[in-house]
């Protein structure tokens, strides 16, 4: 019986997940970085995060959506089901590029919701199956391994369970870029941010574009590890 956990497995796994560990480690270190610099850039008008937020929002026609500081750093993040947009405490309070970048990408998710948005929609109705899949699939998937070949129905159930989260990652891609290019141009057409202000605020959110696109290749390289040692043991 061949098992995913076995020293061959774990050399096998890393063959696969090595070059995405490398990417999301990469994209961290870059968003943070470009956060670090760009924070400490504080823009022409002055608006804070908060305000920036508050102006898009009620500009774009989405004055029931709620601005609310939230706690952590880089927590940022639009809750649809209580249309309320929350920001982290440097980003809420703060007057900087990478603040009126952040704030305005995240109240792009909140345009997206209000518009009905098909990807926005499709992964928020995914949530919840994601949720189970993503712990339930691996238990599954190993008791199916454990199984002998006898188990192979059981582990592809596991495997196809656990896949819907490398399902949600790519259709998250879609979503966040398209909540950057919609906080790219009001930004650049508002007067809130300045032309030589733009480049901060390309830096800041392209770089965290970069951490949705490790996270997608990560998860679709663990579906391909599990799928291969699968068709693998069948081979065997």
């Amino acid at each position: 019986m061949y098992l995913p956990l076995s020293f061959g497995g774990y050399g096998l796994y890393f063959l696969f997940a090595l070059p995405a560990l490398l990417l999301g480690f990469w994209a961290q270190a870059k968003v943070r970085g470009a956060f670090q610099k760009y924070s400490k850039v504080r823009t022409y008008a002055n608006f804070s995060g908060a305000q920036v937020a508050r102006y898009v929002l009620d500009n774009s026609g989405m004055q029931s959506v709620k601005v609310e500081q939230t706690g952590g750093m880089l927590s940022d993040h639009y809750d649809p089901r209580t249309r309320t947009l929350r920001l982290s405490q440097d980003v809420y309070n703060g007057n900087s590029v990478a603040a009126a970048g952040i704030a305005a990408h995240e109240a792009g998710h909140a345009i997206q919701h209000g518009e009905d948005y098909a990807p926005l929609k499709l992964r928020s109705t995914l949530v919840p199956t994601v949720q189970i899949g993503s712990w339930l699939g691996p238990i599954i998937f190993a008791v199916g391994m454990m199984l002998g070949t006898a188990g192979d129905t059981v582990a592809w159930i596991g495997l196809i369970l656990f896949a819907l989260t490398a399902v949600f990652a790519i259709i998250t891609l879609p979503v966040e870029l398209d909540a950057s290019r919609r906080a790219k141009e009001w930004l650049a057409s508002s007067g809130v941010i300045y032309n030589n202000e733009m480049e901060g605020v390309h830096k800041v959110l392209d770089a965290a574009a970069w951490t949705y696109v490790a996270a997608a290749i990560q998860a679709i390289s663990t579906v391909l590890y599990y799928a291969f040692i699968l068709l693998g043991r069948r081979r065997d």
